[in-house]
């Protein structure tokens, strides 16, 4: 029996190998890649044993031929996205890219020095663990959010598709994530567009703690499959030859056109959840069980039965691999800590935009305030025109969102560019603002200039998972080795009452965000050109749009221009009252200025224009001017932005002051439906009037 059981087990080896067309090279590379991320795991447990290693680590030892596999079947130039269990699949990435020794033990050297914090590491000790990424060979990062890299691994794929490669995303993530929002909204874009991304699931049985059967009355992840019309298959995540088989037919799929699949691998995680975690929910007879089908033994022993391995070739790959680890630590303790002088570096790609820009601008804002000859147009053509300049000068530009297309979104604000684009650089999205922001932020990352709308600024919490915790931080995240071009076109604000989940202003819930802009013009001039800019700027921006003014005309060049970002406007020049506000506010804060000049008081009306990058300067020099200032905004009182706003004014021009700064600003309610309540809610002419007033007496 044994002897037919032995046989049986060579037969199928052979035949995965012949299937699969490997050599012996191939096959020892994964046995070293698997051995090596052991020998990685082993270590990190070790260094959090003695408390030399600080902050979080979730080891992925009994995993790894989920992770040798499966990027076995890719090629070079194809993608990965990861998670925060990711050290086996940065290895098994980054080691398949080095060609040579030399460049595979530094692949190793900055992994281990990645994850002790160190300048040397491939992030230069700004991600950690957690975070380890290499985006310029194609590994767009790990994310400590769970399910967090699902939508960018769409929106890497969705690139491929318009930048019309033949690349595959290859996107991993655990059973956990399979039960987040993500991950559904993500599958059913991914499937609706056959988007070439495979969606690896490591099933290590327990989510923290808590059991599959707990989470879901399926048996599989993979039985999910079929909801979004795409295969679904379960294979032996302790065997990388399994694992490799199933992910080259999945690749070789996505590659043809035919869209992604759902490979679910069950696997098992020898550590705990994190380093903290006693693992009391499993037995040590369950443990046993996977450790008896360990990757390195099970790979080791296939090798074997068909004579591709002797014992003597495992035991010298064995030293060797020990000899690379302690390589590896002998870098990482002799790198360097990280300089202090990085703790700000890194935070935004650095500005496209040049001095001789910010002169043209302010010249020509200035011929704009005189020409009255000057064509006028609303600000929702004002918009239609920057998105079709931008989309005729940069074949990277496309727009995607809810009705972007037949009804050119909010307000048709991108009417007409169906027609002329295209469905596929005006997309039309299911209902899924998660999957947009993230989807935007994974096609940014590899080359294209996405602008995604999202209805109603209401609305932009649900993607700001995807767009603050991966869009904004990545860059830093990353060592400053990638950019994430990209814009959310959002509109917020009151005035068409339609209550509290349509009306708001939540601007001040993005400036607080390292790593993103955030833009609120208030003329047709502003947004057209501030809208380009934030096009061509290579950092996230939300642009954030008011309903009420759609509809408003204004002086508007014909010819190409841009407005730099951070660069604000004096919109009313005066000399008693510094008046600091944006978007529609600046036309209640006009209307109030024309009549406070009737009583001699001469109010200087400043429209920030953008709130990130604030230019402080121009406020400052104001209230230097006036010694009096007034903040005006629509969002609630108690955390709006023009809170930030005089916090500087306090800290940079106090001894300039001649009265107490004054705000006026949204009740501190949601914005009522009834009329006259939303009037009495948002900051009108009479209320800015009265804080002028104020300052003054």
């Amino acid at each position: 029996m044994a002897d037919k059981q032995s046989k049986t087990n060579i037969e199928r080896v052979s035949a995965m190998i012949e299937e699969q067309a490997l050599t012996k090279e191939q096959l020892m590379g994964y046995l070293r890649q698997t051995m090596e991320i052991r020998a990685l795991e082993n270590n990190i447990s070790n260094l959090l044993g003695r408390a030399v290693l600080k902050g979080a680590s979730h080891l992925y030892a009994g995993s790894e031929a989920v992770a040798v596999g499966a990027v076995g079947a890719l090629r070079d130039d194809d993608l990965v996205t990861s998670t925060h269990r990711g050290h086996g699949h940065a290895h098994a990435h980054g080691d398949t890219a080095a060609k040579t020794p030399e460049e595979k033990q530094a692949h190793y050297n900055k992994m281990m020095a990645e994850v002790l914090g160190k300048s040397g590491g491939y992030c230069k000790g700004k991600g950690g663990s957690m975070h380890i990424a290499d985006v310029a060979h194609g590994n767009l990062g790990a994310t400590g959010i769970v399910g967090g890299n699902i939508p960018v691994a769409v929106g890497a794929a969705l690139a491929q598709k318009l930048m019309d490669t033949d690349k595959v995303v290859l996107c991993f993530f655990g059973d956990g994530a399979s039960n987040t929002g993500n991950f559904h909204e993500a599958l059913n874009m991914a499937s609706l567009w056959n988007l070439p991304v495979v969606f690896m699931v490591e099933n290590n049985m327990y989510a923290m703690s808590v059991p599959w059967s707990k989470s879901s009355k399926l048996p599989n992840v993979a039985d999910r499959a079929c909801a979004y019309g795409i295969p679904g298959k379960v294979v032996d995540g302790m065997d990388v030859l399994a694992v490799r088989g199933a992910v080259e037919k999945a690749v070789e799929r996505a590659r043809k056109g035919e869209g992604p699949s759902l490979i679910e691998a069950k696997t098992y995680r020898y550590f705990g959840h994190s380093h903290s975690d006693p693992r009391t929910y499993r037995t040590k007879e369950e443990e046993q069980a996977y450790k008896d089908r360990d990757p390195i033994k099970v790979l080791n022993e296939e090798m074997k039965a068909v004579g591709l391995i002797s014992d003597e070739e495992f035991e010298s790959m064995n030293q060797a691999v020990k000899t690379k680890m302690k390589a590896a630590m002998d870098y990482s303790d002799a790198s360097p800590e990280v300089d202090p002088a990085e703790l700000e570096t890194d935070v935004f790609a650095p500005s496209v935009f040049t001095v001789k820009d910010v002169e043209n601008e302010a010249a020509l804002r200035e011929k704009v305030a005189k020409d009255t000859s000057m064509r006028e147009i609303s600000y929702a053509d004002a918009i239609v025109e920057a998105l079709r300049e931008e989309m005729n000068r940069d074949d990277r530009v496309f727009l995607m969102g809810e009705d972007v297309g037949l009804y050119g979104g909010a307000y048709g604000a991108s009417r007409g560019l169906f027609e002329e684009f295209g469905q596929w650089r005006v997309i039309d999205t299911p209902i899924s603002e998660a999957t947009i922001g993230g989807a935007a932020v994974g096609a940014a990352m590899v080359g294209m200039r996405p602008v995604a709308e999202i209805m109603y600024v209401d609305f932009t919490p649900l993607a700001m998972d995807q767009v603050a915790n991966q869009g904004a931080k990545n860059r830093y995240m990353f060592g400053g080795k990638t950019s994430v071009p990209m814009v959310v076109r959002t509109e917020g604000g009151a005035g068409r009452a339609i209550a509290a989940h349509h009306s708001q202003s939540l601007e001040a819930l993005w400036t607080h965000f390292p790593g993103i802009y955030v833009v609120m013009p208030s003329t047709p001039y502003d947004v057209k050109g501030l809208l380009k800019a934030a096009i061509r700027d290579n950092n996230p921006v939300m642009f954030i749009e008011h309903k009420m003014l759609y509809k408003n005309k204004g002086r508007v060049p014909e010819g190409e221009y841009i407005i730099p970002l951070g660069i604000a406007d004096i919109k009313r020049p005066g000399k008693d009252v510094t008046l600091v506000t944006y978007s529609r506010q600046v036309l209640n804060a006009l209307d109030a200025a024309e009549v406070l000049a009737k009583e001699g008081i001469d109010v200087e009306v400043v429209d920030l224009r953008c709130l990130k990058p604030l230019d402080i300067d121009t406020v400052i020099n104001s209230v230097k001017k006036t010694g009096r200032f007034v903040g005006v905004t629509e969002a609630y009182e108690n955390t709006s932005f023009i809170n930030e706003v005089m916090a500087q004014v306090n800290d940079h021009a106090f001894d300039y002051l001649d009265a107490p700064m004054v705000r006026v600003a949204a009740a501190n309610v949601p914005v009522p439906r009834a009329e006259v309540l939303e009037d009495l809610a948002i900051p009108n002419v009479n209320r800015i009037i009265e804080a002028c007033r104020k300052v003054v007496s």
